[in-house]
């Protein structure tokens, strides 16, 4: 595949490769590291909302472009880090097209449940011909123009599976739905996960026509076709259920891939990560420990177990001052770590020289 270039980043190649090694929990001269930060010379200006609701604004797509591109133009990107941007409607965009009304709002957007009855699952189709579906289409056309040589364009976020049926029913039925219509949550999952394959790879053959490394909203950018299972849902639930009813279908999509990175949330969500780390084609777990619930120090043992059963790992914020910390109790094998609260080249040429020196 002949991928774009990035025009202000000379060594854009050689940040993709350390960033395929990755997959592999490989490194070729380092681990891969993410470091990005306001510049503090911006060259580009920011456009002017005229909205007049936050559904206006998300829906405008040459707003949205322009948006993102000024964005990354006055973005400073150091080690690995490489400009991207992804058309998005919010999480609950994919269970959207089966029928459902999004809510926006300033920084994200949500579901309005839709099915009230299991009787009635047989007319939950996905559809094509959805205003959301061809909103992103619109989306897809405007930020692959903007970003020409400046960025890379990456797929939106989707959440098949089990947040899929939460979006379409609500998350206090779909809990008592496990209970009360196991047998209907069976039914439907499969239909799910191939509706987002087949979702997943309308946008991969769009963006791979058009030059476009594979990249979404975790950040990692690679010649590989890679997903990110995930399954918020199992925060609510033990791992008899998570296992019965979930962890077959996060299987099959893994499959589907070159490689895959499950987005892990939340402690609730850590009760499943031995049956996750069970999944053979699962290349590299996305810890996200959460708001109050320390820092990249404090989870050294989720890291450990991970790394442990041959896994990659995804650190999602590690500040300067806890890199000894990483670095004496982790292999950098394997190792995918964004490092927050840089300011100054200065400062983040530092931190690439102390991460040169793990071995």
């Amino acid at each position: 595949m002949s991928l774009m270039g990035i025009d202000r980043i000379e060594d854009w190649e050689l940040r993709i490769k350390r960033q395929d090694a990755f997959w592999d929990c490989a490194v070729i001269d380092r681990a891969c590291v993410n470091i990005k930060f306001p510049s503090p010379d911006p060259v580009s200006s920011f456009p002017e909302s005229h909205h007049t609701t936050m559904q206006e604004c998300w829906m405008d797509a040459t707003w949205q472009a322009e948006y993102k591109l000024a964005s990354v133009e006055n973005t400073v990107y150091m080690g690995d880090a490489l400009p991207q941007a992804w058309p998005n409607l919010g999480p609950d965009y994919f269970p959207a097209l089966y029928g459902g009304e999004l809510v926006f709002e300033e920084s994200t957007s949500y579901i309005k449940p839709f099915l009230n009855d299991w009787a009635d699952a047989g007319s939950v189709k996905l559809s094509r011909e959805h205003p959301y579906w061809k909103k992103m289409d619109e989306l897809y056309d405007a930020f692959l123009e903007a970003g020409k040589g400046r960025f890379y364009v990456g797929w939106p976020d989707l959440h098949p599976g089990a947040d899929c049926l939460v979006g379409i029913r609500g998350p206090s039925e779909m809990a008592m739905d496990l209970f009360d219509e196991p047998e209907a949550i069976k039914e439907m999952i499969p239909q799910v996960t191939r509706d987002f394959l087949e979702t997943y790879d309308y946008y991969y053959q769009k963006l791979a026509a058009a030059g476009q490394a594979c990249t979404g909203w975790p950040g990692v950018v690679s010649t590989r076709k890679w997903h990110v299972p995930s399954c918020d849902f199992s925060y609510m639930i033990g791992p008899d259920q998570f296992n019965e009813f979930f962890l077959e279908g996060l299987c099959e999509e893994s499959k589907h891939f070159e490689a895959s990175l499950h987005h892990l949330d939340g402690p609730g969500c850590l009760n499943h990560l031995d049956s996750l780390l069970t999944i053979e084609k699962l290349n590299a777990v996305q810890w996200v420990w959460g708001a109050g619930n320390g820092s990249a120090t404090d989870w050294i043992d989720v890291f450990q177990k991970i790394q442990a059963a041959g896994k990659g790992i995804q650190i999602v914020a590690i500040e300067p001052e806890h890199m000894d910390v990483i670095m004496e109790n982790l292999r950098p094998e394997g190792i995918w770590m964004n490092v927050v609260g840089v300011e100054t080249e200065e400062q983040g040429e530092r931190i690439l020289k102390k991460i040169a020196l793990w071995k």
